[in-house]
């Protein structure tokens, strides 16, 4: 039979003594700064994905007045020949355009005034062709398109704000409101 037994001399008792861990004062401590910083950054982060939100509806409204002035543009480029349906030399030449040269639709209509939700899918779709936030008419997409006052109204989806961004077929105004 052996027998290990191990002394430890009054030094080395000592240290062993010393390292015994965090002290429950020293826990409460580090528990309450950690809670203080979690209440103040919380909000911000909170806010991040607002801003996201606003900053996609932004992106898209920009979009949408770029392709708007662009589909004018060559409309005025090409001689300005009235109301024009398949516009040539524009994306892939499916955009309508009413007299005065501002996108109607893309299903065979050029009067702002004889709009409607589906013109309003067809005005996104044909404008905004490459990597396009989704319209439709019914909800599930990122945007839900509809008439409002002779306007394109399309209301973001992904949030429960109500945001929208509206396009006057008339005058060829883009109009963006963040809620």
């Amino acid at each position: 039979m052996v027998s290990c037994t191990s002394k430890l001399s009054p030094a080395e008792s000592t240290r062993v003594k010393d390292q015994q861990g965090f002290t429950l004062i020293e826990l409460v401590v580090v528990i309450a700064v950690l809670a203080i910083l979690a209440a103040v950054a919380l909000p911000r982060f909170a806010d991040i994905a607002e801003e996201a939100h606003s900053a996609a509806i932004e992106g898209a409204s920009g979009a949408l007045s770029a392709a708007v002035v662009l589909t004018r543009s060559q409309w005025l480029a090409i001689g300005s020949p009235g109301a024009t349906l398949n516009l040539p030399g524009y994306g892939d030449e499916t955009v309508d355009v009413s007299i005065a040269g501002w996108p109607t639709g893309s299903n065979g209509n050029t009067n702002p005034d004889g709009m409607n939700a589906a013109e309003c899918v067809g005005i996104w779709g044909a404008l905004l062709q490459a990597n396009a936030p989704s319209v439709s008419t019914t909800t599930g997409d990122d945007y839900l398109a509809s008439i409002n006052g002779g306007n394109c109204r399309y209301v973001y989806q992904l949030n429960a704000n109500g945001s929208y961004i509206e396009y006057d077929p008339n005058s060829g105004e883009v109009t963006t409101t963040l809620l």
